[in-house]
């Protein structure tokens, strides 16, 4: 009996090398400089993906053992990049703005170019019409969308509809949140102008409801409300100050007239609080971002907030906002972490933006080109730079959806 035993463990034991030795990957990408910050990687490393799954991270991988190889060879290998800040509750109702109307986006058209692989609507859809969201746009998208749902029940349709205090439901917005966990990933406050704390504190309220971070598009107050009580009193570690680089009417800039970041920001960011980016196409000015990053504030999170008044203008798309942060001289391997690790962090997502053995295999390829190149704010201010990040090829869960200039695909003649 005992030899038999033995006899059934070598036996097994030959056939689980011998399946290991035949492994077949259905892509393999060779020779990249990896940076995955979860996981402590910045090296050149090979990456086997197995159906949509990461299944190997390691040197020298046998190109024998792979159904398609992709060289990246001089250039950067990242998790999915994760856009925390987007406007794709695109549809045709009119004078809706950013819900369920014209000057939204479909992902798809925007994201997989860029090297986007998650995307999160912020706000579009409230309580009331959260349900048409996912039918319309998330459960439609290749793109994997994910929403912040805004605190107003019927979205953002902009104007009076925003100031509509009645609207502001902070049990009902906890109950839609819990009702898609993983897809509602946070609350959203945005554009409401009467000088008082009441939508503020009533995010925050059905934040803590739903265990969610909130995001705050502040400003618009006539006098200003105090940021420094908004940052330091009101919000909690975790939620979301966004449009971090602004200087728009109704909200006091991070940086004075005299150029000086000021004090509370800094504190305010040890504190927790998640300075995010959202470009857009009217908050993100070079005269707050340069001084700022200078006196010690890098942002948490780069995100776009795409629609489309911001989608040809200064921002153009998630790399070329990046791109800005590397030549303000913040290294790559922080650029990377604020569009990857940060944010999956940040929306309580982590099996996302990393590059662990079992994920699902969403990667980036960026190609980081050299030369003389413009880089424009929101008020057409040129910066100037030498760094240029450019998205050459993206998976999404394991399938090539972009592909720049062919690194996956054979040569139409045969030599």
């Amino acid at each position: 009996m005992k030899k038999i035993k033995l006899i059934i463990c070598i036996v097994g034991f030959f056939l689980f090398q011998l399946k290991s030795y035949t492994q077949v990957y259905d892509i393999l990408i060779k020779n990249g400089h990896v940076i995955d910050v979860k996981n402590n990687i910045n090296k050149i490393i090979d990456i086997a993906i197995v159906d949509n799954k990461i299944a190997l991270i390691q040197k020298n991988i046998s190109i024998k053992s792979a159904l398609k190889i992709i060289d990246a060879n001089g250039l950067y290998v990242s998790p999915g990049l994760i856009d925390i800040h987007s406007h794709n509750f695109h549809g045709t109702e009119p004078n809706n703005y950013l819900s369920n109307s014209f000057a939204a986006l479909p992902p798809d058209g925007f994201s997989f170019r860029s090297g986007v692989t998650t995307i999160v609507d912020v706000g579009g859809a409230g309580w009331k019409n959260f349900k048409t969201f996912k039918e319309q746009i998330i459960d439609r998208s290749k793109t994997r969308v994910l929403s912040f749902l805004n605190i107003i029940g019927s979205g953002m349709k902009g104007g009076a509809v925003e100031q509509n205090l009645s609207d502001m439901e902070p049990s009902r917005t906890a109950e839609t949140v819990n009702k898609f966990p993983g897809e509602i990933v946070g609350i959203k406050l945005a554009h409401f102008s009467g000088y008082n704390w009441i939508p503020v504190d009533k995010v925050v309220e059905a934040g803590r409801l739903a265990n969610v971070p909130v995001m705050i598009d502040f400003g618009g107050s006539d006098p200003e409300l105090p940021l420094d009580q908004l940052l330091l009193e009101k919000l909690r570690p975790g939620d979301i100050f966004t449009h971090a680089y602004a200087h728009v009417r109704g909200r006091t800039p991070i940086v004075d007239k005299n150029g000086k970041l000021r004090e509370y920001v800094l504190e305010a960011q040890r504190k927790g609080i998640v300075f995010d980016v959202g470009h857009g196409g009217g908050s993100f000015l070079f005269e707050q971002a340069i001084p700022a990053v200078k006196q010690g504030l890098k942002p948490n999170s780069i995100s776009t907030d795409l629609h489309t008044g911001s989608m040809n203008g200064g921002m153009k798309n998630i790399v070329n906002v990046m791109s800005k942060f590397l030549n303000m001289g913040i290294e790559i391997d922080e650029i990377i972490k604020s569009t990857t690790w940060n944010p999956a962090k940040y929306i309580k997502r982590t099996d996302l933006g990393h590059l662990s053995v079992g994920a699902e295999a969403d990667i980036t390829l960026l190609n980081l080109r050299k030369g003389d190149f413009g880089f424009i704010d929101t008020q057409g201010k040129r910066m100037k730079g030498n760094n240029l990040l450019e998205c050459e090829l993206t998976i999404k869960a394991g399938k090539i959806v972009y592909d720049l200039n062919g690194l996956a695909s054979n040569e139409w003649r045969k030599k």
